[in-house]
């Protein structure tokens, strides 16, 4: 049965009947949509971090997002003067086709090519085991960033899209509501010093976890 899911066309099966199903037992029933806290009004309760500028995206970007409710902003470390780019998209229904675009498809429509990727586990205070999300180093030219990146939903963190996918079909399901969010770090790559970007990107999770978690739905 292992070798069945390591199959690439056996997880595409997989999520095709799963969606089937969802579709059979979700949208025969209204879905419950929960209620959120605007992300307009995320503060950040933190000594280290400040908000440097509030981003406001395009209305071509907006529409191209289609998600209910965004956040993108700029926050810089007030011991170091690191800048780290914070951006949530946030969908309360993926049943109207609405989903998150994942960077890995978006970054380089922008031009940034993904030149290292891999699993970042990083320990968040109050949480019982570290959260893993995805970490990329990407660049355009001369100038190099790290991302990290997950889905979150129901206070539960994927790196994963394809197990994102499963996990929403299984709420859809079971709790008939399928929102969720896609929540990103962005930060420049100084000097070539992947190390410092990648410890300012995990101190700044750390940072905001906790907080963002009050505003989407458990």
């Amino acid at each position: 049965m292992t070798g069945f899911f390591k199959s690439r066309s056996a997880r595409i099966l997989t999520v095709v009947l799963l969606a089937q199903a969802s579709l059979f037992y979700g949208f025969s029933r209204r879905e419950n949509v929960p209620g959120h806290k605007l992300l307009e009004n995320f503060t950040l309760p933190s000594n280290s971090w400040t908000m440097a500028e509030d981003s406001k995206l395009d209305e071509e970007t907006l529409k191209i997002l289609n998600a209910d409710d965004i956040l993108s902003r700029v926050y810089v470390d007030k011991q170091t003067g690191k800048a780290a780019t914070l951006f949530v998209a946030y969908f309360e229904t993926q049943r109207t086709g609405k989903v998150p675009h994942s960077p890995k498809n978006c970054l380089p429509g922008s031009g940034w090519t993904s030149t290292q990727s891999g699993i970042a586990e990083i320990s968040i205070p109050g949480e019982a085991k570290p959260i893993r999300v995805n970490q990329y180093v990407v660049s355009r030219g001369q100038n190099q960033s790290i991302v990290f990146y997950w889905y979150q939903a129901r206070n539960r963190v994927i790196a994963s899209e394809y197990s994102a996918k499963i996990y929403t079909v299984a709420d859809a399901i079971r709790y008939n509501r399928s929102d969720t969010a896609l929540v990103r770090v962005v930060v420049n790559v100084a000097d070539g010093n992947l190390k410092e970007a990648a410890e300012t990107g995990i101190s700044f999770v750390q940072s905001f976890f906790e907080p963002l978690k009050n505003y989407l739905p458990a």
